[in-house]
């Protein structure tokens, strides 16, 4: 099979590519694309736990600690003990992060426009799609 038939090899470059433009966008806010996904999470939904978290970014659970510990060490997060249940943790965005989230936004919004320029919007549509199928196919 040529390698421009393979799916792995399609979504790999194109993922690489995505992955190098949006952390380059997010240099200015020190921030990655892992830790975006994270504060995404965060600011839509407010506290949530590590667990909940992995599960809207579809990431391990000790890839997701990393991500937290290094967030907390930058002051984009705060962990603390859940009331109701004190073996559980509770994660939100600090005040510093929220002073960067139009910032952030802004460039998710320059990504978007970037990756997408060359497509219409049915297809556009037809590729968000076809991403989320693919997703499922495998959970």
């Amino acid at each position: 099979m040529e390698l421009s038939e393979c799916i792995n090899f399609l979504l790999s470059v194109s993922q690489n590519k995505v992955f190098k433009y949006f952390s380059k966008l997010l240099e200015e806010c020190d921030l990655t694309p892992a830790q975006y996904g994270v504060l995404n999470c965060l600011w839509r939904e407010g506290q949530l736990s590590p667990k909940q978290i992995g599960e809207l970014v579809y990431l391990e659970a000790s890839t997701v600690s990393g991500i937290l510990d290094k967030m907390q060490k930058a002051d984009l997060i705060e962990r603390t003990i859940d009331p109701n249940n004190r073996r559980n943790i509770l994660v939100e965005a600090t005040q510093k992060s929220l002073v960067i989230r139009d910032q952030v936004e802004a460039a998710t919004i320059e990504l978007n426009k970037t990756a997408l320029q060359n497509l219409s919007n049915d297809d556009k549509v037809v590729l968000k799609k076809a991403l989320s199928t693919i997703i499922n196919n495998f959970q």
